[in-house]
């Protein structure tokens, strides 16, 4: 049954939330925009199974410190329960440069450590990859992330992690959601009572630990010390990376590191681009122009946690352009694949992953060095499931998938911008070395494998009316079937919500592919309120297939 929103939002006007809180609510029920309430109110923002993303604000849809303490104690009693023959539970957080994470991330820690759960919480804002490397290296049984990642300024999140570094897959992802549903009141949360908690602060000591980690995978030294002075332009958009991406670049051996004074500014509001988000060119804008001005070669992104990095680089007329995630992807894997080949390092218990939406050139690419690729469905906490089962038995050396994230090494597992970043810069100086820029370097991929192109196209459908045509569109899909994408007759369709077919968890994605390679993949945004299409195409008349495809599903 339909709740009514209304009772719902006056609810909120209990004792049981604070004064600020009572009164936020107060004027959106006297004064307010029906539809704002509506939203705010009109279900409970769901937890996930990687945790927590919604809009800023009051009401059971929003991220604010109630929904935050309540799932978080669903997660305490979940590890209580799960971890029960430990004598401590210790929980890593970490937390991004947001409006409100540090205040988010400090009622985490309370709330935990008034569960008697042992918290190491950062100092300050630091990458997602160096929490998902701590919680490894303290051997801690969980960990939250406080971060929206590439989301607009209004989102913030609340990822959860597991022992292994990774955010959570089954069965321990329904089995929190089961123990968050069950809080369904603020009485029910331990917020504490101001005595002392039992938390640890870190900072430093942990960045000097992890960087030796990211350091020790360097393939080329060399090629760094005679490309040290090689120009790169680095901006944080506003992010964690600001202090670990120069750092790692500097001590790799890079000496002529250039910032985005402006983007270098922790600010939630990030005052200076739309969205912090590398996938859009007009996120990269005011890093290429500093490019252009001082005559650098290559532009590193990151995001604001610092696990997605996009990069624009020159092409042969001198013109900076930018590549997407797929093309990043392939490039840092044929050069990470040459590299060990001619280290000798190279065997058979060596594998790749990648995701089911990501470019088909990384299969091409891993056959040429015989080395196995997995295909996991899309999210990073897929392929470090594969890590997971293979670890102790093989070694993963790299995986990535086309929304610009990758990881290279075990240290880490989920995607790692600060460690990409150190090796893209390391990438271009081994290229320079054989005459070549990065952008010559992704063409000779093309020319040994063949013309591979991708396109993804996101449509926004806000709100309640927004999820509910989400869902009807897939359900369209899934009762009538497209017979023709672009050009190309539809000889096959994957329907994932169909493990006994895919042999992959259940997922809402469907995929058609058509007689003559392409394919299109569509799926619904589990952190955004869209429905995304992925489209691929082969050959010299892809680009052509990809726009028929565009223009088809737009």
């Amino acid at each position: 049954m339909e709740r009514n929103y209304i009772d719902v939002a006056k609810s909120w006007l209990a004792d049981s939330y604070d004064v600020e809180t009572r009164q936020k609510v107060n004027v959106m029920l006297q004064s307010g925009d029906p539809k704002e309430l509506e939203d705010a109110f009109y279900r409970t923002l769901e937890f996930g199974t990687g945790g927590l993303r919604g809009i800023m604000g009051v009401g059971t849809n929003r991220m604010n410190k109630y929904t935050v303490g309540m799932a978080t104690q669903g997660l305490a009693n979940y590890l209580k329960s799960h971890f029960a023959s430990l004598e401590q539970v210790n929980v890593a957080i970490a937390f991004d440069s947001r409006n409100n994470s540090r205040e988010f991330a400090l009622i985490t820690a309370e709330v935990l450590g008034a569960n008697d759960i042992h918290v190491y919480l950062f100092d300050n804002l630091r990458p997602l990859p160096e929490l998902s490397y701590t919680i490894r290296e303290l051997g801690c049984q969980a960990g939250v992330m406080i971060t929206a990642s590439h989301n607009p300024k209004e989102y913030n999140g609340y990822k959860v992690f597991w022992e292994d570094g990774a955010q959570v897959t089954p069965p321990h992802d329904a089995n929190i959601i089961a123990e968050v549903n069950k809080i369904t009141d603020p009485s029910q949360v331990k917020f504490g009572d101001g005595t002392p908690l039992n938390i640890s602060m870190i900072g430093a000591e942990m960045d000097e630990k992890y960087l030796k980690a990211i350091l020790s995978l360097t393939l080329s030294p060399e090629s760094v010390q005679r490309h040290a002075d090689m120009k790169m332009v680095y901006t944080p958009l506003h992010g964690t990376g600001v202090r670990l991406v120069p750092t790692a670049l500097k001590r790799v051996g890079f000496t002529n590191i250039l910032t985005v004074a402006e983007q270098e500014i922790s600010d939630g509001n990030f005052p200076t681009v739309m969205s912090p988000n590398p996938e859009e060119p007009s996120a990269l804008k005011m890093a290429v122009e500093l490019a252009e001005k001082e005559g650098a070669d290559l532009v590193m992104a990151t995001d604001p946690d610092s696990d997605r990095v996009g990069i624009a680089v020159r092409d042969n007329d001198g013109k900076m352009v930018l590549l997407n995630g797929n093309q990043t992807a392939s490039l840092l894997t044929y050069y990470i694949l040459t590299r060990w080949q001619e280290l000798g390092k190279l065997s058979s218990k060596n594998y790749l992953v990648k995701t089911i939406v990501t470019t088909e050139l990384l299969v091409e690419i891993a056959k040429k060095f015989g080395v196995e690729i997995y295909d996991v469905l899309t999210g990073f906490k897929y392929i470090a499931q594969i890590v997971r089962e293979n670890e102790g038995k093989r070694e993963f050396i790299c995986g990535g998938e086309e929304s610009y994230g990758f990881n290279i090494g075990e240290f880490v597992r989920d995607k790692d911008a600060v460690n990409s970043c150190k090796m893209i810069a390391e990438c271009a100086a081994w290229a320079a070395d054989q005459g070549m820029t990065l952008y010559q370097l992704l063409q000779k991929i093309y020319q040994e494998f063949g013309i591979f192109r991708e396109k993804l196209l996101s449509v926004t459908l806000k709100g309640k009316d927004g999820a509910e045509q989400i869902a009807q569109l897939m359900k369209d899909f899934r009762a009538t079937p497209p017979t023709m994408i672009g050009d190309e007759k539809v000889v096959k369709v994957i329907d994932y919500n169909k493990p006994e077919e895919t042999g992959l968890p259940k997922s809402n994605v469907l995929r058609f592919f058509g007689e003559g390679g392409s394919v299109v993949t569509v799926r619904p945004s589990g952190t955004e309120p869209k429905i995304k299409y992925y489209f691929g195409a082969k050959g010299d008349t892809a680009d052509a297939k990809i726009e028929m495809m565009k223009q088809q599903f737009s």
